[in-house]
């Protein structure tokens, strides 16, 4: 029965891609409110629906929203541009989505919408406080392996990859992995600096790769955590991809230091003339390679972000999210294999980027088994570890449900180290964080909520 399913949605699916991809290759720019019609009638869920309306009216009403779209038709490569959107329209949203539901009722657990592994932790830079210096140097998942995830994933209706480390492109199998999987996209967490022009000639000709470089803000702040002479670099990578007309975006690790001008009109807009569409605003976790919690960004300026970052959706041709302060639309922390989970380069499969635990390895056991582990389940029935979404994380925002599940789960450290976090000094002080917090939090989510609501309602 799923079979058919499956092949019944290919073909409806194909059908208004088709029209769709007629639209982009002829006048798109006047076809845009025909493209917006015709995904709405493809969409899964009633509020997928109400996001496309959204986005139209938005486009219609000659707002931000039309500045990127019309950014998008412009800048990226047509044909870059066809082949994303049968990845995300098709294969990501129309086909694998209603897999992912179907095959989550039948087995018991949820079924991520995407999946991120380091293929190394090697790296070429050694960043200030990166939770990625933790591990072992030199480690890397073989080829096979990432083949076999990738495939085992694909079986399930996942068709998008994030990539970290480590640096993703000192992996050396990178660009073939992308050619075997055209049918699927790949978003690393980049460093930028390896970004020269043949690579990103690679990346064009694979056309299914969108890297998200690293960046703390102008020269000063980004050479002072990355090393000097990278804020060049990364300059330079996002000219060579504009110039190739690869769709890209940034990476943003929040700190005390760098929270206002990472925000400023100033360095967004640069962003924009750079040719990033899109950026991730990571706050910064005190965990890893010499942890630092100076470096977190405190309650003050995280509730700030709160608007800005809302106002930036609103008024800049650039989507922005902060992967903390925008719990409403997520209904809480998507980590524990609810909607991704973390495969490291030693084959460790942790819950998040950020909490390193795990109770299994990827080696000699299939992608279902992963996804059935304790540890996630654990993690799943705990979500949303706070009715305020604004406090959606269990690492920095709700530490005492994080040490439930490891005890609970008997879950190991996947380093030396990563256990500070539930004992001892850094214990303390992380509780400290997340008592400070909720103070403000509070008061800001009953602010916010009913506007948190209508926006992810659509009502």
């Amino acid at each position: 029965m799923f079979a058919g399913f499956d092949v019944a949605k290919r073909f409806f699916g194909e059908k208004i891609l088709t029209q769709v991809l007629y639209y982009l290759r002829h006048d798109p720019k006047n076809n845009v409110p025909r493209m917006f019609d015709l995904v709405s009638k493809a969409a899964i869920m009633p509020n997928h629906r109400d996001t496309i309306n959204s986005v139209k009216s938005g486009f219609e009403s000659n707002t931000n929203m039309k500045q990127l779209i019309d950014r998008i038709l412009e800048e990226i490569d047509p044909k870059i541009l066809q082949q994303l959107s049968v990845i995300f329209l098709l294969n990501a949203i129309l086909v694998g989505i209603p897999k992912q539901r179907r095959l989550a009722e039948k087995f018991g657990f949820e079924v991520p919408w995407t999946i991120l592994i380091d293929p190394t932790s090697n790296c070429n830079l050694r960043c200030r406080g990166c939770w990625a210096g933790a591990y072992e140097k030199h480690h890397s998942l073989s080829f096979e392996e990432v083949d076999r995830i990738i495939e085992e994933a694909k079986e399930m209706g996942i068709y998008f990859f994030v990539l970290s480390g480590g640096e993703p492109f000192m992996w050396p199998h990178l660009f073939e992995l992308a050619d075997k999987h055209a049918d699927v996209a790949f978003m690393p967490y980049t460093n930028g600096t390896l970004i020269d022009r043949t690579v990103a000639k690679k990346i064009r000709e694979v056309g299914n790769i969108s890297p998200a470089i690293s960046i703390e803000g102008g020269r000063e702040a980004t050479d002072w955590r990355r090393g000097r002479g990278t804020y060049d670099k990364v300059m330079a990578a996002m000219d060579n991809l504009k110039e190739n007309g690869m769709p890209f975006g940034v990476s943003l690790t929040v700190t005390r230091r760098n929270c206002e001008e990472l925000f400023s009109d100033e360095f967004i807009d640069l962003l924009i003339s750079k040719g990033a569409f899109y950026g991730w605003s990571f706050h910064y976790i005190p965990i890893g390679m010499k942890p630092d919690f100076s470096l977190m960004i405190t309650p003050e300026q995280r509730a700030a972000l709160v608007d800005r970052v809302r106002h930036i959706r609103t008024t800049k041709p650039i989507m922005i999210a902060d992967f903390w302060n925008d719990g409403q639309y997520t209904e809480g922390c998507i980590a524990g294999g609810r909607r991704y989970f973390h495969i490291n380069a030693h084959g460790d499969v942790e819950p998040c980027a950020f909490i390193h635990f795990a109770v299994d390895k990827i080696h000699g056991k299939s992608l279902k088994q992963i996804l059935a582990n304790p540890l996630f389940k654990a993690y799943q029935q705990r979500i949303p570890f706070s009715d305020n979404m604004l406090r959606p994380c269990p690492l920095i925002d709700n530490p005492g449900a994080l040490r439930e599940i490891v005890a609970e789960t008997g879950a190991r450290p996947t380093h030396e180290g990563a256990d500070t976090t539930l004992k001892g000094e850094a214990a303390k002080q992380m509780d400290c964080v997340a008592c400070a917090w909720k103070k403000v939090a509070d008061q800001k989510w009953e602010e916010i909520k009913p506007q948190a609501e209508k926006a992810v309602t659509g009502n």
